[in-house]
């Protein structure tokens, strides 16, 4: 059966139109391939400009706030915590009464002891005159001796009367020292029933509660802590990676969680030479003191502490992965020179290399680490790429400060504002993140 003419018309018509439209979507997605996408074997470049600000490289670590000067005080005798004069927080002076324990028995033992002692004193007394009966009846018996008056038995017998009575005094004054000894340890032990604080301070804390019954036959009871919170010391876990770095009178600052970004400033006093084992990681305490006038600073904060190992203000700044450095010593010619010489060698001599090789070896990868050590942050050459204001790129040699892992410093070779270029990318992969800007402990501060 045949279409009529007109409807056959209309299709061809329609295929045409369709047959068109996908031409022109061909031709579009072309030339917006070629004009738009670009080839994909072209490098986009990530470039930074050249900025001012400060740069520290710095050795980090956390630590926890404890006042520089506390006691803990204690209890020297038992009994009864009877009355507590303070509570946590209280601001004492060195003499004020803190704390008071049940003085009953200890007073008891007081007023025994010194009827004992007045008891021995009217003995004394007593002693005293029979020594003098004495003294006079030896004298008597000698005058009446000389005037044969007496016998001899009688003048021996007031002899050994007269020494007796002289003993006997000397024993009871012992005695009365003896009880006069006993009598102020009695009256200590009485004194020690009040608790003053040793130093002006703050009591942070109190362990013994009203009503206590403290026993110091074992060991001295704590009752609570006074602290001087003028001065607090920092008492900071260094890695034994990094303690090495670190020296006494370096400059540190510290920031705690809730001060804001705030920084407090100070110097290394101390490095403890014995270390801490935890959980198998060796750690080394550094030590340093802060004023704390306001009392801000609490004890047992922790604190982020950031040891300066060197800085510089107002310098020009790159990123660092915008440097290439040399090796870390030689030339690059020597150091090529040497490895080919070295594989020559090897290619050479197949056997095990002798111990003067080894110790060759040893020595040359020893200078490699003390040079790189050396060079850490010192100036030292590197290579980046500018890129100009036309678009060509030039590799320029500059030479390179204190850095850390974000940025560096550039002594000689760049200006501020020229951009050098910091990574780069296909059209089909992510662009690099660029590391500037970043304003966090251990990072330069960049200023456009």
């Amino acid at each position: 059966m045949n279409l009529p003419v007109s409807k056959h018309r209309f299709f061809r018509s329609r295929l045409g139109v369709i047959a068109l439209l996908v031409f022109i979507l061909i031709i579009v997605g072309l030339l917006w391939r070629s004009v738009f996408a670009g080839d994909e074997t072209d490098v986009v470049y990530t470039t930074e400009p050249v900025t001012r600000g400060d740069i520290e490289h710095l050795v980090t670590a956390t630590g926890t706030l404890q006042p520089r000067d506390y006691v803990d005080v204690g209890a020297q005798v038992s009994g009864q915590l009877k009355k507590l004069h303070v509570d946590v927080g209280s601001e004492v002076k060195a003499g004020d009464l803190l704390a008071e324990i049940d003085a009953t028995v200890y007073a008891a033992k007081v007023d025994a002891t010194r009827a004992q002692l007045r008891n021995q004193q009217a003995q004394l007394q007593e002693r005293e005159a029979q020594l003098t009966l004495a003294e006079i009846n030896f004298k008597r018996q000698k005058n009446l001796l000389g005037e044969e008056a007496t016998t001899t038995e009688s003048v021996e017998t007031a002899e050994a009367n007269l020494k007796s009575a002289q003993a006997q005094l000397k024993s009871l004054q012992a005695q009365i020292q003896q009880t006069e000894s006993t009598l102020r340890v009695e009256a200590a032990n009485l004194n020690y029933a009040r608790i003053y604080s040793p130093i002006d301070g703050t009591v942070v804390s109190i362990t013994s509660r009203q009503g206590q019954t403290l026993n110091t036959n074992q060991m001295a009871p704590t009752i609570m802590r006074v602290a001087d919170l003028s001065t607090m010391t920092v008492q900071t876990q260094v890695s034994e990676a990094d303690i090495g770095k670190l020296r006494v009178e370096m400059p540190v600052y510290f920031t705690t969680l809730g001060s804001q970004g705030r920084r407090w400033y100070s110097k290394v006093d101390r490095i403890q030479p014995t270390p801490e084992i935890l959980n198998n990681v060796i750690l080394y305490n550094a030590l340093f003191d802060v004023p704390n006038e306001n009392r801000v600073l609490m004890t047992q904060m922790s604190t982020q502490v950031f040891f300066i190992e060197s800085h510089a203000k107002d310098v020009l700044l790159v990123p660092m992965s915008a440097l290439s450095f040399a090796p870390p010593f030689g030339d690059q010619k020597q150091g090529d020179q040497k490895q080919g010489d070295q594989k020559q060698g090897d290619r050479a001599n197949t056997s095990s290399p002798t111990e003067e090789q080894k110790a060759e070896w040893k020595r040359r990868r020893d200078e490699m680490k003390e040079g790189a050590d050396k060079s850490a942050n010192r100036a030292r050459p590197a290579i980046v790429k500018v890129m100009k204001d036309d678009g060509d790129m030039e590799e320029r040699k500059v030479l390179v400060g204190v850095t850390n892992r974000v940025q560096a410093q550039i002594i000689e070779g760049l200006q501020e504002g020229e951009k050098v270029v910091s990574g780069s990318s296909r059209p089909n992969q992510q662009k690099p993140v660029a590391g500037m800007g970043m304003g966090g402990p251990g990072m330069g501060m960049g200023r456009r």
